[in-house]
């Protein structure tokens, strides 16, 4: 539990702008990860071990990306007590991303609007991050808990044409592949132009032909076998769904047809609806909503996928988990594992912590 209750801290971080608070929490998460002080926010993990794409993931509640763009805070994050922490979104070349402000919160409906548009330091700052990370050498240990696990997400540059868009995902998938349990393909944020329309057919296909042949490489060199997520929008129709699903099964699923462990979802990121929020003061801000307001439009892209891809293909829920009623519902549409970053920001760490024990005790 964590040594000052996240409801003291609450009010303090949501009497500032969203952005400061988001670089100021960080900034003191990455300043005493690895002192006495990351008892401040400590919460002990749940043990509820599950295997899913080939890897060993300790609980079945992580972090989605967004949170910490520059991979600054893995050990910080960890003592949270994640089953697994994906960190990101993470482009070739450093960013600066939209103008401010480009955070915003609704808490009416605990949800939060952003069109941040990936900024990050770029892959080389990123990776040196990451080789920073201490989180295996403390819970791998002969007779310990097993390691937390780690995802890398990777996207595009916004300066590159979307007709070479393949390149900067190679790019980062060559950096990021030696350090990640799993890769995260992002092509889902609607904050950078026409990324979204990568979830095309034929842009779907392209791009997941060039990243799934470079992963058969990269596993060969490396010795070491690292699956590969996409993350996908909750604003997709039905047609979508079937035409992603399909290209999903085309590179992730043998000739028998049962899914080969390398290749999963992510569903989903955050949505351009505003349906939930009318009315509500900065609900026309441009950008991805998330928090609660995303949940049954996540759980609807899940349903679909499931029932798409048949029991055994890696589906990781995310979107509008502020409870843990929240998280066993994202189970119970499809999902194999979940993911929280809005919950986290309203209800602190313990929110993990509870998630963690719903999804166990509902087992």
């Amino acid at each position: 539990m964590p040594l000052i209750p996240y409801g003291l801290t609450r009010p303090i971080l949501f009497g500032m702008d969203p952005e400061a608070a988001h670089e100021l929490t960080l900034d003191n998460i990455a300043r005493f990860q690895h002192s006495p002080l990351s008892c401040l926010w400590g919460e002990q993990r749940v043990d509820d071990p599950v295997t899913l794409a080939g890897l060993r993931f300790p609980n079945r509640v992580g972090l989605a990306a967004g949170l910490d763009k520059n991979a600054r805070c893995i050990d910080g994050l960890a003592a949270m007590g994640f089953g697994f922490v994906e960190v990101g979104t993470v482009t070739p070349k450093g960013q600066p991303g939209n103008p401010k402000p480009r955070m915003f919160r609704i808490p009416e409906r605990s949800a939060l609007i952003n069109r941040l548009g990936f900024n990050n330091e770029g892959l080389d700052a990123f990776l040196a991050n990451v080789q920073k990370a201490r989180f295996r050498q403390k819970s791998g240990k002969p007779g310990g808990a097993a390691p937390m696990l780690l995802g890398l997400n990777i996207g595009k540059n916004a300066a590159t044409p979307i007709e070479q868009a393949t390149d900067d995902y190679l790019t980062c998938l060559d950096g990021v592949y030696p350090y990640a349990d799993y890769v995260t393909v992002n092509i889902s944020s609607p904050n950078t132009k026409n990324l979204r329309s990568l979830q095309s057919d034929e842009a779907l296909d392209a791009l997941l032909g060039a990243v799934m042949e470079r992963r058969e490489q990269l596993a060969q060199r490396h010795g070491k076998q690292s699956p590969v997520f996409l993350k996908i929008a909750p604003d997709l129709d039905d047609a979508q769904i079937g035409v992603i699903a399909a290209t999903l099964q085309r590179y992730g699923c043998g000739a028998d047809g049962q899914a080969q462990g390398r290749l999963g979802v992510i569903a989903t990121n955050t949505t351009l609806s505003r349906d939930a929020v009318k009315g509500l003061r900065h609900a026309d801000e441009t950008g991805g909503l998330s928090g609660a307001p995303v949940l049954e439009a996540s759980n609807r892209v899940i349903r679909q996928l499931r029932m798409a891809l048949g029991k055994g293909f890696p589906i990781v829920g995310v979107g509008g988990i502020l409870s843990g009623a929240d998280a066993v519902s994202k189970i119970a549409a499809g999902a194999d594992v979940v993911q929280i970053y809005t919950g986290l920001i309203y209800k602190g760490p313990a929110l993990v912590r509870e998630a963690a024990q719903a999804l166990k005790a509902a087992r």
